[in-house]
C-alpha cells in the first residue's frame, strides 16, 4: 500500500476509483484513519474514536456485498454523536445522557446498506446547542487549519474529521446553522437538505420541528452522492417528507442582500473583502442579480432564539436537566433553561407561529425561482475569545444562518476563497424547499463551471420593463449595458399585435438605433432563436464601434406594410412619445 500522508484528504470518487483499480483496500483505509485519529487525539475531534474492534464487523460485511451494486462501498464516514449508530454510545456531548443505540438512525442505516463504514462518533456542542465548537466536556474541537480558532458548531467534530482526512464525509445536524457554519470555517461543503428530506429518526432532538441531518464533504458532488442514498421518506418518522433528488438547474435570478452587511471578529475586514470578491464573481455569471432587503430573514431569525421556539428545546431536554442537576455544560444549561421562562406561554407560541407564517409567505414569493446568497458566517473568533464571552460570540455566528429552517429553506454552503491565510471564507445558497436543484445548480456553476454565453442585442419588447423581458430572464439572460447600433439601420413599427419594432439594415442611409446588450447562456440561445416569429429573427447586428453581435433583425419585406419610426432613434422614445 502507498502510505497516505496525514494531511491527505479523502473523497468518495477517489476512493471508489482506487478500490476498483485494486490500488487500495478498505482495510488499509481504516488502518490509516485509526492512526490519524490517534495522532490527532488532542484535537478533540472524537467522542467514540475509530477502532478496529468497532469497525471489523463492517469490514467483514463488505466481503458479502458487490461493490458495483453498493454506491458507497468501503467509504468511511463520521457520525455526529447525537445520531444513533448501533452498538456505539450516543452521548449528545453529555456523558450522563449516554446510551448505547440498539439500532442505526435511518440515515445511518441507509448509508451502511449502501456499503459505507461509520468509523466513529464525533464531538459536538453539547445537545447541539451552539455554533462555536467549544461547548463540550470532551474538549474544544480545534479548527482544521488554524487550531487557535474555533471549529464552528455544533457539528464541530464532524466537520474537522473530514477536513483532517479522518473520514471521506460526515453526518452533522442543523437546527440554526450547525451543518453550515463548521463547513465554512473548515473549508468544506455543507449540504442541508429541505426539512424532512432526510429522516431524523434516531437523532437526539434539539428542536424536533426544525432539525435536519446534514452532510460535510470536500465537494458538492460527494455531498449529493450521499444525498442520493440518504434521501427518502421514512414511514415511521412523523417529520419525514418526500422530495425528489436535486439536480443542477440555474435560478432565474440571484438575490443579494441590500445595503452593507455586518462582519465581526478579528478578521472582520478580511471577511468583508472576501464577500466583495464573491459579489463580483456572482455578477460575472449570466444570471440576473437583484438586491433585496434581508429584514424578513432577520425577523425570522429573531423568532428562533428570542421567541418561543427555545421552549421546544426545553420540552425535549428539560426533564433530563432537572433530573441531573450540575451535569450539563454551564453555558448550554443557561441556553436551555431560557426556554422555561413564563413568557413563553401558549399565547406567545401562537403569536409567533402566525408571525412566522406571514414571513414565510413573503419569502416564498421573493425566492420563487431564485436563490439567496449570503456569507455563511460574518466572521470567526479565537477559542480564547469565545471562552471570555461565550454568549455574544456564539450569537454572532448565527447572524446569516438562523433563519433557514424556520423558513423551510434548503441550503448549500460552499468554500469561496480565503479571508486570510489558512482562514477559509464560505457562502451559502438558500432556496425554497421544493427548489433544491436551484441551489445546487448555482453552487456548481460558482465552484466549477464557467458558463458559455453569447451577447444578444435587443431593441424592443425584450428590453427591460417590457412584456418579453421575462422571456430573457427565463433563459438565464442578464442585462449588461445600453448600446447603440451603427448608423446603418431603419427602425419600423410592425403591424403586429402587440406592436413591436423591427431593425432593417440599410447600408449608407440608415440611423443609429438604441439597443440593450444582454448576455445569455448558449444552452438557452438555440431555443430562444427558434421561438422568434417572422419577420423577426436573430442575425448579426453591427454596433457603433464596428463590432458585430447576435441580435434582433427584421426581414426587409416587412417595411412595405410597417410604419417608419427611424427618426425616434429607439423603441423607448417612440413609446414615450405615443403616450
Amino acid at each position: 500500500m502507498k502510505t497516505l500522508s496525514v494531511s491527505c484528504t479523502l473523497s468518495i470518487r477517489e476512493l471508489r476509483d482506487q478500490y476498483i483499480n485494486k490500488e487500495i483496500s478498505p482495510e488499509e483505509i481504516i488502518a490509516e484513519i485509526v492512526q490519524r485519529a490517534h495522532v490527532e487525539a488532542d484535537w478533540n475531534i472524537w467522542i467514540t474514536p475509530p477502532s478496529y474492534g468497532l469497525l471489523q464487523p463492517y469490514l467483514d460485511r463488505l466481503k458479502t456485498i458487490d461493490p458495483e451494486q453498493a454506491p458507497l462501498w468501503g467509504i468511511p464516514f463520521a457520525v455526529k454523536d447525537n445520531i444513533d449508530v448501533a452498538g456505539m454510545p450516543t452521548t449528545a456531548g453529555c456523558p450522563e445522557f449516554s446510551y448505547v443505540a440498539s439500532e442505526h438512525a435511518t440515515v445511518v442505516r441507509r448509508l451502511v446498506e449502501a456499503g459505507a463504514i461509520p468509523v466513529g462518533k464525533t464531538n459536538l456542542d453539547q445537545f447541539a446547542t451552539g455554533l462555536v465548537g467549544t461547548r463540550s466536556p470532551h474538549g474544544e474541537t480545534h479548527n482544521a487549519l488554524r487550531p487557535e480558532l474555533i471549529s464552528g458548531g455544533s457539528s464541530s467534530g464532524s466537520a474537522v474529521a473530514v477536513a483532517r482526512g479522518q473520514a471521506a464525509f460526515s453526518l452533522g445536524t442543523d437546527t440554526a446553522g450547525s451543518g453550515r457554519v463548521p463547513a465554512a470555517l473548515n473549508g468544506l461543503v455543507g449540504f442541508k437538505p429541505s426539512l424532512g428530506a432526510w429522516s431524523t429518526k434516531g437523532v437526539v432532538p434539539a428542536c424536533a420541528s426544525l432539525d435536519c441531518v446534514t452532510v460535510f464533504a470536500h465537494s458538492l458532488e460527494d455531498a449529493l452522492a450521499v444525498d442520493a442514498v440518504a434521501r427518502g421518506k421514512e414511514e415511521s418518522d412523523p417529520w419525514s417528507r418526500s422530495y425528489p433528488m436535486p439536480s443542477y438547474k440555474l435560478p432565474h435570478k440571484v438575490c443579494l442582500p441590500k445595503g452593507e452587511l455586518t462582519f465581526f471578529g478579528p478578521y472582520a475586514k478580511e471577511y468583508e473583502a472576501a464577500w466583495t470578491a464573491v459579489v463580483h464573481k456572482l455578477k460575472s455569471l449570466p444570471i440576473n442579480i437583484e438586491y433585496v432587503s434581508v429584514e424578513l430573514f432577520s425577523e425570522a431569525a429573531a423568532i428562533l432564539y428570542d421567541g418561543p421556539w427555545v421552549a421546544e428545546r426545553w420540552a425535549d431536554l428539560g426533564g433530563f436537566i432537572e433530573a441531573h442537576p450540575g451535569v450539563t455544560f454551564p453555558v448550554t444549561e443557561q441556553v436551555l433553561r431560557s426556554g422555561a421562562q413564563e413568557k413563553y406561554d401558549a399565547s406567545s407560541v401562537f403569536h409567533a407561529m402566525h408571525q412566522l407564517q406571514s414571513i414565510k409567505m413573503e419569502v416564498k414569493n421573493l425566492l420563487k425561482g431564485a436563490v439567496l446568497v449570503m456569507p455563511t458566517a460574518g466572521g470567526t473568533w479565537s477559542r480564547e475569545q469565545v471562552r471570555k464571552d461565550p454568549i455574544t460570540t456564539n450569537s454572532a455566528m448565527g447572524l446569516y444562518t438562523n433563519h433557514c429552517n424556520l423558513l423551510d429553506l434548503s441550503a448549500v454552503a460552499i468554500p469561496a476563497g480565503e479571508a486570510a491565510k489558512d482562514t477559509p471564507f464560505g457562502i451559502t445558497f438558500f432556496g425554497l424547499a421544493e427548489e433544491e436543484s436551484l441551489t445546487c445548480g448555482l453552487a456548481d456553476v460558482f465552484v466549477h463551471r464557467k458558463v458559455q454565453t453569447t451577447p444578444v442585442a435587443v431593441c424592443g419588447l425584450h428590453m427591460r420593463g417590457y412584456p418579453l423581458e421575462k422571456q430573457m430572464i427565463a433563459c438565464g439572460a442578464r442585462f449588461i449595458r445600453e448600446e447603440r447600433s451603427a448608423a446603418k439601420y431603419q427602425l419600423v413599427k410592425l403591424a403586429t399585435t402587440p406592436a413591436k419594432p423591427g431593425m432593417i439594415k440599410k447600408e449608407g442611409k440608415g440611423a443609429s438605433i438604441a439597443l440593450e446588450i444582454w448576455e445569455m447562456p448558449l444552452e438557452s440561445f438555440g431555443w430562444f432563436t427558434t421561438s422568434i416569429p417572422s419577420p423577426l429573427g436573430i442575425g448579426k447586428v453591427e454596433l457603433k464601434d464596428g463590432s458585430e453581435v447576435p441580435g434582433f433583425v427584421c426581414e426587409a419585406y416587412a417595411a412595405r406594410e410597417a410604419e417608419d419610426i427611424t427618426s425616434y432613434g429607439s423603441w423607448r422614445q417612440y413609446i414615450a412619445t405615443e403616450k
